[in-house]
């Protein structure tokens, strides 16, 4: 029996003879399945690699984000451990002042008190204060006080920061560095109530965020007078008296001006 075939021809362009190819049966019938098959791989290939595809892609841009979450998370406990030493100082400080909650809010009215005599020395005891010395020359507490921010002048690093910040408990007096006159008595968004003498010698010292103020403007106060209650008006986060000494419009450091024992 002659075994079944399958004729290919083939033709060139230009060419006057034909090449034929005969194939058998079985061989074209295998191609044909064979080039079939390979073809619904190539599509299943296809098919299945664009979402593999996908996924890996998906893959390395979640561990890129998994990796910036795990960098975040690690800058967040740092600060959350930073905020936490800043606590246990912050209230260490409390215990040391003896404060044991936040001031009220204060209600600034146009009408302020005037300065009574205070007096905070023993009797018999030595007069730290001269009533008529205009400069300011002397520690306006009565207590020692924990300095806790110094200055910082204009172009450093850090903040501004024109005087110094002394942490005491709220309504502590706050005496007349020297003698002088009230050219302001207000408030302000930042040192919340103060107030602001001018000595002569052209000397200035500002008293910041104090809870209540005894003197108004236009007032003639003698050294050691007390002219505010301290307190946490203003920009603050705890009770403390901002403190500043200027000279001619300059700020000058207050602790190169007056010392705690004065």
């Amino acid at each position: 029996m002659k075994q079944k075939s399958v004729t290919i021809v083939v033709h060139k362009d230009r060419e006057l003879e034909s090449h034929q190819y005969r194939v058998p049966l079985w061989a074209f019938e295998m191609g044909k399945w064979t080039a079939a098959a390979i073809a619904v791989l190539v599509v299943l290939f296809f098919l299945f690699a664009g979402p593999i595809t996908r996924n890996a892609v998906r893959a390395q841009l979640l561990d890129r984000e998994v990796a910036r979450l795990q960098r975040e998370n690690s800058r967040v406990q740092q600060l959350a451990a930073a905020l936490n030493r800043a606590e246990a100082n912050y209230q260490e400080l409390r215990q040391l002042l003896g404060v044991k909650a936040p001031p009220e809010k204060v209600v600034v009215t146009a009408d302020l008190m005037r300065a009574l005599p205070v007096l905070a020395r023993a009797p018999r005891a030595p007069t730290r204060f001269e009533p008529d010395s205009a400069t300011p020359l002397h520690w306006p507490l009565d207590v020692v006080g924990f300095v806790t921010r110094g200055q910082v002048r204009p172009g450093d690093p850090a903040e501004s920061h024109p005087g110094i910040d002394i942490a005491v408990p709220a309504g502590t007096p706050v005496r007349a560095a020297g003698a002088g006159l009230v050219a302001q008595a207000a408030t302000d968004p930042a040192y919340g109530l103060f107030v602001l003498l001018r000595h002569t010698g052209g000397y200035e010292t500002m008293y910041g965020h104090a809870s209540r103020l005894l003197v108004r403007e236009g007032d003639s106060v003698a050294s050691g007078q007390v002219v505010a209650l301290s307190g946490s008006s203003g920009r603050s986060t705890a009770p403390h008296l901002h403190f500043e000494i200027r000279r001619a419009g300059k700020s000058l450091d207050p602790l190169t001006v007056v010392k705690q024992e004065n």
